[in-house]
């Protein structure tokens, strides 16, 4: 690496102390610093914010569709492949046509971030990589992936695509924005995940799990997944107007999720682009429509709104607590003390609606026929349908139920041609940031056509044949050499195939930023690794909430969390519909299904990675950590850096590290009640033996890795 690279890298102080670098604007090859006065922090250079776009080269052509209908509408078919992966013969056989080849292999150490980072969302430890480089026996990758496999930390990871797919928050959204108990649903989910349930199996219970013959609790909880739509709480709703307003969202939510394709415009009209005519449209929505739900949220007003039919799904100590409370009410109403019965049952409601978890869930109860709606307008309805699928795509297998379990079993029938390809084209987006076909929401006739036909067919024909087994794609994935290959391209390169389609190197993707934040609090020590539970509530800025408080008929103040459940990763963060978390940039707004979620590196986001709590507690908790790992400046240095980074520093790296400490030592000399500011920010106590001004100059320096382009992407 040359020194000019190497200053590329690290952070840099600059100014004096009552100025801060709040993002950067790449000039050709030149760096040139923004200086906002007033920022929290001194003297910092971001490197995490992405350059302007450069003009790009015409992007490398997809494989051609042959003639006939259209790619997606036809059974894949396996192209049979030497070697034990058939991603890596079908990539290179396509890079030979195109005269290339693949990138060399990536560093043991980058390797193991990556992968470690896509199956955990969590960074390695040096631990971790310690034994990774020492490890010099055949399959030690292999042993590394079947670790990360077997850790709890997969579900979590695997399950925040789904999450926006499912249109999940912890609020219903509108005016009241009342909050409900979904959370229970996304336990569940990680705990299916985790088992590695086949993907059939775990489609079914999400649509159909309370048709399942003798369906337990569990299997129905599984429907909440059609539940986590926008519930309309407003006083001037209208039922039957919302009903449909959630028949749509269903409809649309499982098309995008399972089928790939776009059928709102159905709603009103036929397609104008796909054989999906209107009336096929409302003969799929049948199948959603017999929930005896009147579109409203229920329990109105308070805190929790939930609308029936929904299932209790209480822990074992909150059973216990219910039980001693009936008991105890009995006991008043025997006894015959009015006053204190009355009290004491007002108590029990209290109990009942605000710690008692229920969770919206499915359940076919009502037989009401479903008309085509004229212009998609819930008071023009048309003629009566019932439950059918889309006539382009194959017919309801042999004796299917004509409900949300018949659906189910259609998609997982033989010879079906989306529901496979589509599973394995977001699976390759979660590992490549690009699906093979890149859009994800839409295989019809306007979406783009495969960059690799074959080698999708391929994948999602041997998905079937496995059992839908999700880990098994993704160790397929994983350990092939396509994965493997180091991100580093040359100039010709990247103006021959500027957004890497024909996967001649491996993708460098920025992480999200709920990602960014576990990443800050697992290297700085401060996260708390428990899974599941209810949300929690980490720092926000004050009053964030407010606008929501337009009447008195509840409180909107923030509930903000404290002690541990401040450093929860960030999938249980408590998620209002209307209002999300200020920090989570670049995110799915939750209010309908999204498959793909774009990436961004806005200068804004700097804003937040070097000025929100969590990030600068976490670099003081970093900094805090260090300082007893080793005794001189340039050993903490080293160590924080290849805490956040994997790697250790080059002599160059470590040189600007040091220079920036040292520019941070000298603003905090200067003014120690910033040192002080600096090291009270968050409720983390972080016992260090440094004196003040050395913490918060060796913190500043911490925040300032934290804000690398490196730290901040997946290489």
């Amino acid at each position: 690496m040359s020194a000019q690279d190497s200053d590329e890298r690290v952070a840099r102080g600059v100014g004096p102390a009552a100025c801060g670098i709040a993002a950067t604007l790449h000039d050709g090859a030149v760096l040139r610093p923004f200086l906002v006065p007033g920022c929290a922090l001194a003297g910092l250079l971001v490197l995490g914010c992405a350059a302007p776009a450069p003009e790009r080269a015409p992007v490398a052509a997809a494989d051609a569709s042959p003639p006939g209908p259209h790619w997606a509408f036809v059974p894949p078919v396996r192209t049979p492949t030497l070697g034990a992966n058939p991603i890596d013969a079908l990539v290179r056989a396509r890079l030979r046509a195109e005269g290339l080849e693949l990138a060399p292999p990536a560093t043991r150490t980058t390797l193991l971030r990556r992968v470690t980072l896509d199956l955990t969302g969590l960074p390695p430890t040096p631990a971790e990589v310690d034994a990774f480089l020492a490890d010099g026996e055949a399959g030690a990758y292999e042993r590394v992936v079947d670790r990360l496999f077997a850790s709890p930390h997969y579900g979590e990871a695997m399950a925040l695509p789904w999450l926006d797919a499912a249109r999940y928050a912890d609020s219903n959204g509108f005016q009241q924005d009342g909050d409900t108990w979904q959370w229970v649903w996304r336990d569940w989910l990680v705990r299916q995940l985790n088992a590695d349930v086949p993907f059939d199996q775990l489609s079914t219970k999400l649509l159909a799990g309370d048709l399942l013959p003798d369906a337990t609790d569990d299997d129905r909880l599984g429907t909440a997944f059609l539940r986590n739509h926008l519930l309309n709480g407003e006083g001037g709703a209208i039922p039957e107007e919302n009903r449909f307003v959630m028949l749509f969202d269903r409809v649309d939510t499982t098309c995008t999720t399972w089928l790939g394709l776009t059928v709102a415009c159905a709603q009103c009209h036929d397609h104008k682009h796909d054989p999906i005519p209107q009336r096929d449209y409302y003969a799929l929505l049948d199948a959603f429509g017999r929930v005896p739900e009147n579109g409203l949220a229920g329990e109105g007003p308070s805190r929790f709104r939930v609308a029936e039919p929904a299932v209790a799904y209480p822990t074992p100590a909150l059973r216990q607590q219910r039980a001693a409370m009936e008991a105890r009410l009995k006991e008043l109403e025997a006894a015959g003390d009015k006053p204190a019965i009355d009290a004491y049952r007002s108590e029990y409601d209290r109990f009942r609606h605000t710690q008692w978890p229920r969770v919206m869930v499915m359940q076919d109860a009502v037989e009401k026929p479903t008309r085509v709606l004229q212009r998609g307008d819930y008071l023009q309805p048309g003629e009566v349908v019932a439950f059918g699928v889309p006539g382009c795509l194959p017919p309801l297998p042999q004796g299917a139920p004509k409900n949300r379990l018949g659906l189910a079993r259609w998609l997982f029938s033989d010879g079906h041609p989306l529901t496979a390809r589509v599973a394995v084209n977001r699976a390759w987006q979660h590992f490549f940031g690009d699906g093979l076909v890149r859009t994800p929401e839409d295989f019809g006739t306007q979406g783009d056509r495969p960059t690799h036909r074959e080698l999708l067919d391929t994948l999602a024909v041997d998905f079937a044949r496995s059992g839908w087994r999700s880990k098994e794609l993704h160790r397929r994935i994983v350990t092939s050499a396509v994965y493997r290959q180091s991100s580093a391209a040359s100039a010709e390169l990247l103006a021959r195939d500027p957004d890497n389609r024909l996967l001649a190197r491996a993708p460098r993707l920025r992480r999200s930023s709920l990602l960014l934040r576990d990443q800050a609090l697992a290297v700085s020590g401060l996260l708390v690794p428990t899974l599941g539970g209810a949300p929690v509530y980490p720092y926000q800025p004050d009053k964030v909430w407010e606008s929501l408080a337009i009447t008195n008929e509840r409180d909107f103040t923030y509930p903000a969390s404290h002690g541990p459940d401040l450093w929860r990763r960030s999938l249980y963060t408590f998620w209002r519909r209307t209002v999300q978390p200020t920090n989570f940039f670049d995110s799915s707004q939750r209010q309908n299904c999204r498959v793909r979620v774009p990436v961004t590196g806005s200068p804004l986001h700097a804003l937040v990675t070097l000025n929100d709590p969590t990030y600068v507690e976490a670099a003081r908790a970093l900094a805090a950590r260090v300082a007893d790992e080793a005794n001189d400046v340039g050993g903490r240095l080293a160590a924080a850096f290849r805490r956040v980074v994997a790697r250790t520093p080059a002599a160059a790296e470590q040189r600007l590290l040091a220079a920036m400490y040292q520019r941070q030592l000298a603003a905090y000399a200067d003014d120690p009640a910033a040192a002080s500011a600096l090291l009270a920010v968050g409720e983390a106590k972080t016992p260090c033996a440094l004196p003040p001004v050395e913490h918060a100059a060796l913190a500043a320096t911490c925040l300032g890795i934290l804000n690398l382009a490196e730290a901040q992407c997946r290489d």
